[in-house]
């Protein structure tokens, strides 16, 4: 019963989302009666309360009690200022790094928010994400610093050892909510992504925030990134989803097939598609033509697409995957999954320091012991 229940909400909710929402279905659906709570609490789930409540705007709160009333003015007021909040830090970290000849580029958060939904407030963020190039990363660290940011992660040789196979490491300062996610590329080196480092710059969008000019990700970059991003992901927020259909809907001028053809080439081309088919499954997004035939032709995309999209109107999706596997999906093939997996086996982790706490003068000891370390947890899940 709580399985189905959640299913009828995770279905109104995306009727409700989409770029243009279905609000004739949704309100035959508000009519017969649903758990407006649990509404919310999955919106909540999947980042989108500020879409959702678009929506129900739109349709004058019909089927809204009064005490969701409250909670969603509430919520709008705390999401309006912490998204004023980090785009007050972006704004800052921005003007810090220019000062500094840091070249950067914002991508998500809200350089996003900006450019797919028109509003600071028109989506949910929580981070800033910044990519910029690995030579000048040391420098970029020095300036976060200076801001009052440290590492989320342990110091410099820390994140250097354990954490530099992700090419991402995270910030935070003590006095803001608002953490940054600093970048030298996409994802993690033991997988590919459909848009390399190298290529950010050649196709950056000037986004106002506050009273800065912010070089953003955009165009074609953009639709790579949030394709191989949502990929990486598992696709398991449906805000996500949003936001690749969002381009879809905004973009109709971008060429689908050297699109898909770029991302092919880097061995991750099933990410392009696997984006197009979840925005067209769950928000009535119609796909670019050009790649109508690619899609239907992958039996491997028609089974992530089922496997992910029951996953997602259940609220379940396997844990382990989630945290370990999940960007094994960027791999078009079998034979570079298989390479992925084998060279995320002999790449040092914080597992394996958690595991076995060494002084940093052993930490080369590490290479030799975790795949033994991984054997004999497999060993233990198999039993």
């Amino acid at each position: 019963m709580a399985t189905r229940a959640s299913s009828a909400e995770f279905d109104l909710l995306c009727l409700m989302v989409r770029p243009e929402p279905d609000l004739a279905r949704a309100l035959e659906v508000l009519r017969r009666g649903v758990d407006v709570a649990d509404l919310l609490r999955t919106a909540a789930r999947h980042s989108v309360r500020p879409q959702l409540i678009r929506g129900l705007a739109a349709l004058s709160w019909q089927g809204v009690p009064a005490t969701s009333r409250s909670s969603i003015a509430a919520f709008q007021r705390f999401h309006l200022v912490c998204s004023l909040a980090a785009a007050l830090q972006l704004s800052r970290v921005a003007a810090a790094f220019a000062s500094r000849g840091v070249r950067f580029a914002a991508f998500k958060g809200a350089t996003l928010a900006k450019m797919l939904y028109g509003d600071l407030s028109a989506r949910e963020y929580t981070d800033i994400d910044l990519i910029v190039p690995k030579a000048q990363f040391s420098e970029a660290e020095d300036v976060l610093a200076s801001l009052g940011y440290s590492g989320a992660q342990g110091d410099r040789a820390f994140r250097r050892t354990f954490l530099a196979y992700l090419r991402q490491y995270a910030f935070v300062h003590p006095d803001l909510a608002v953490a940054i996610d600093l970048h030298w590329d996409f994802s993690g080196r033991h997988v590919p992504f459909p848009l390399t480092s190298a290529e950010t710059w050649n196709e950056l969008e000037d986004v106002s925030i506050g009273d800065q000019r912010v070089p953003a990700v955009s165009g074609t970059n953009l639709a790579l990134l949030l394709a191989g991003h949502g990929t990486k992901e598992a696709w398991r927020s449906l805000g996500w989803i949003c936001d690749f259909a969002m381009l879809l809907d905004r973009r109709p001028d971008l060429d689908w097939s050297a699109l898909h053809r770029r991302a092919r080439a880097r061995g991750c081309g099933d990410s392009v598609l696997l984006g197009c088919a979840m925005a067209r499954r769950l928000l009535g997004v119609p796909m670019p033509r050009a790649l109508s035939w690619p899609i239907a032709e992958r039996s491997r995309i028609r089974a992530i697409v089922a496997a992910l999209v029951d996953d997602l109107r259940r609220n379940e999706r396997a844990p382990e995957k989630t945290a370990n596997f999940s960007d094994l999906d960027l791999c078009d093939t079998r034979r570079d999954r298989i390479s992925a997996v084998l060279r995320l086996a002999f790449t040092r982790t914080v597992g394996d320091y958690q595991a076995m706490p060494l002084p940093p003068e052993l930490w080369r000891v590490y290479h030799g012991t975790r795949p033994f370390r991984l054997a004999a947890k497999a060993m233990a899940a198999l039993r």
